[in-house]
């Protein structure tokens, strides 16, 4: 039986929802004007709980406005357009100023209100995320774009010499420990990273970079034999380790990292990476889906036995917002396998929508419980900011409206 689904209706969901809710949202309640910056901890309302700021979420929020001022096919108001330009630039000029350690120009993890470094940068993500930030606006903000394109690229030249060791001095395991993992967030990071600044960056250096990705994720990481991804792998020969973090699954990180490389096989033309990006997130789900009471699980282990994650069983935004980006992609990609996608599409999007979307407060929750109850009603916090729900929405409406005017 084929599947219904309306791309049209979809993508104006999707629009009107990120337009009129999300963003709106964010803009009354997450605007420092005192010190600059953003506040990300809020309630279910809006109201700040917690006044620390967290770079990655700093930088996400820049970068996400940019995004939304960039694109002149949205069809909003010039007023709307120029306010998020305002709110991009209130965001960089705060992390240009306070974002960075005076010595080794390396990214603080967190800040107080008034952008005292709180936490070192122990962490390559802030970088990753401040050189995407910065490498957006670079392309929106003339009056800075030569102050901003060096700023990404300084960050990004940190980044590369840091991949081998991301955590630096900061590291926790034992030099003498024979158990050195390599972890999959950085290879997925530097896919997405690598597309965001492809614009700033040497396009022979972006094509080794993105090959040398696409050879960790889907031939080192993805295993053979189930198509799933595993969060490590032995750094010395890339084999599985028999240990917690060894066997552990992260469904929402395998599925993301496809539909960066969907970008890039599309690209490259790349007919059969496009094929194992879809199988693969199509095995991901049959392995995370849970058939009591539906939902993605947050993290599994490969091999059926008991997480080390208390919180395995919980249901996260992004998991499942991430989910939908990769499915319609999937459909833009290969239309000819629509029907076969279709099911996951309806069944990720009815849980999402029914679930995490908060029609009182606005936005959407974040953190339920494996039911589907909400755990927490906060919108935002240390990990939760204006980043995944907006992106999230903006891309589904944009791929679902690409695929209709295809249909």
């Amino acid at each position: 039986m084929t599947e219904s689904y309306d791309f049209t209706l979809w993508s104006h969901y999707y629009r009107d929802y990120l337009l009129s809710n999300i963003i709106p949202f964010w803009l009354r309640h997450s605007i420092d004007t005192e010190y600059g910056g953003y506040f990300t901890c809020l309630d279910r309302y809006g109201k700040v709980f917690d006044t620390d700021k967290f770079i990655w979420l700093q930088a996400r929020q820049v970068w996400m406005f940019a995004k939304l001022y960039q694109d002149n096919d949205l069809n909003v108001s010039d007023n709307e357009r120029k306010e998020w330009l305002k709110t991009a630039q209130h965001g960089a000029i705060f992390l240009e100023k306070y974002g960075r350690h005076p010595i080794n120009g390396q990214w603080y993890f967190s800040l107080t209100q008034q952008g005292h470094p709180l936490i070192e940068p122990y962490n390559i993500f802030s970088s990753i995320f401040a050189s995407m930030a910065f490498g957006q606006m670079a392309k929106i903000d003339k009056n800075n774009c030569e102050k901003y394109k060096q700023i990404a690229l300084e960050t990004f030249d940190d980044i590369q010499k840091r991949r081998l060791n991301p955590k630096g001095e900061w590291n926790k395991a034992s030099d003498l420990s024979p158990r050195k993992l390599k972890s999959f967030a950085l290879p997925m990071m530097m896919c997405n990273l690598s597309m965001e600044l492809e614009h700033l960056i040497d396009k022979q250096l972006i094509q080794t970079l993105t090959q040398e990705c696409i050879q960790e994720i889907i031939v080192e990481f993805r295993q053979a034999d189930s198509g799933l991804i595993l969060e490590y792998i032995n750094a010395n020969d890339g084999s599985r380790d028999d240990s917690f973090e060894g066997r552990l699954l992260n469904p929402g990180h395998g599925i993301e990292a496809m539909w960066f490389l969907l970008d890039i096989a599309e690209r490259q033309n790349n007919k059969e990476l496009t094929t194992i990006c879809i199988d693969t997130i199509i095995k991901i789900l049959e392995y995370s889906w849970d058939e009591k009471y539906n939902g993605i699980f947050y993290f599994l282990d490969i091999e059926q036995r008991p997480p080390q994650q208390l919180e395995w069983d919980q249901k996260l935004w992004w998991v499942h917002l991430e989910t939908l980006i990769a499915l319609i992609k999937a459909i833009d990609h290969q239309p000819e396998r629509t029907d076969e996608l279709l099911g996951w599409l309806n069944k990720v999007q009815k849980y999402t929508i029914d679930h995490f979307v908060d029609s009182e407060g606005g936005e959407l929750y974040g953190y339920l419980n494996r039911q589907g109850e909400v755990l927490l009603n906060l919108k935002g916090g240390k990990w939760k900011g204006c980043y995944h729900v907006p992106r999230a929405f903006y891309l589904c409406y944009k791929t679902l409206d690409k695929i209709s005017k295809k249909k």
